[in-house]
């Protein structure tokens, strides 16, 4: 090879050097997708530390990685203000889980509102989850307390249970909340069919960590796994708005 094609064959590679260092994006993409090709990644920035990059998956998980995606970190990334530590990766997360759950449209839920919310929660459940039953019994005083609930289907045995065929009635009734309250107090709900949200909404549960229920969504997008009393789930909730 001739000195001119070999100065050419190092611009070409130099150029292609320079062009990953900057696009790490690329590069960190392709780097992950040779490691799980399935791996669902939504998008990908520069975390507040120096040097290292934040990778958002769909439903909202944050891993980090270095620039060239040879170094990978999955967990929690903190950092100390005014003597405190501030976990990052949760507010990330917790931003990412509201701005799904908040898209959500108002018909393909179920929702008990006061005439004057203050705030809303969003809850997945399921009909047969007895610390869902215990939760609906208290949905008056969430109510009273300001607080909306917008229920979300998550069959927790699965789309083939009883519990989703029964969820789908729910979803299906004329009366919806009048179907919730039935099923909710182990009473008969007339079987129904219709185009419904039960699948996606599952879907959606699982691919955010939803792993049983009642699994309550803050508006700020935090997640509560599992049944608080009306007063403290209330007080959670209300200061979510902050």
């Amino acid at each position: 090879m001739s000195l001119t094609r070999i100065s050419i064959a190092l611009a070409l590679a130099l150029g292609s050097s320079v062009t990953l260092a900057a696009d790490p994006d690329q590069v960190i993409r392709q780097t992950l997708k040779s490691l799980d090709g399935s791996l669902p990644i939504e998008a990908i920035a520069e975390s507040p530390m120096p040097g290292v990059y934040q990778v958002q998956l769909e439903g909202g998980r944050q891993l980090y990685t270095s620039a060239d995606g040879q170094f990978l970190i999955q967990g929690y990334l903190f950092q100390v203000k005014d003597g405190k530590a501030v976990n990052l990766t949760e507010i990330e997360e917790s931003r990412a889980v509201a701005k799904q759950i908040n898209a959500i449209p108002a018909k393909e839920m179920v929702v008990f509102a006061p005439k004057a919310p203050k705030t809303h929660i969003t809850v997945f459940t399921d009909t047969d989850c007895g610390y869902c039953q215990k939760l609906h019994s208290e949905v008056p005083e969430l109510n009273r307390l300001g607080v909306e609930v917008r229920y979300v289907a998550f069959p927790r045995q699965g789309l083939n249970s009883p519990a989703a065929k029964e969820l789908v009635s729910v979803w299906c009734a004329k009366d919806q909340q009048g179907a919730m309250n039935r099923a909710k107090t182990r009473q008969s709900v007339a079987d129904a069919s219709c185009d419904n949200p039960v699948a996606k909404q599952y879907q959606l549960g699982q691919m955010i960590g939803v792993n049983g229920t009642p699994a309550i969504v803050l508006a700020n997008g935090k997640m509560i796994p599992g049944y608080q009393p009306a007063p403290q789930l209330a007080k959670i909730a209300l200061e979510s708005n902050d």
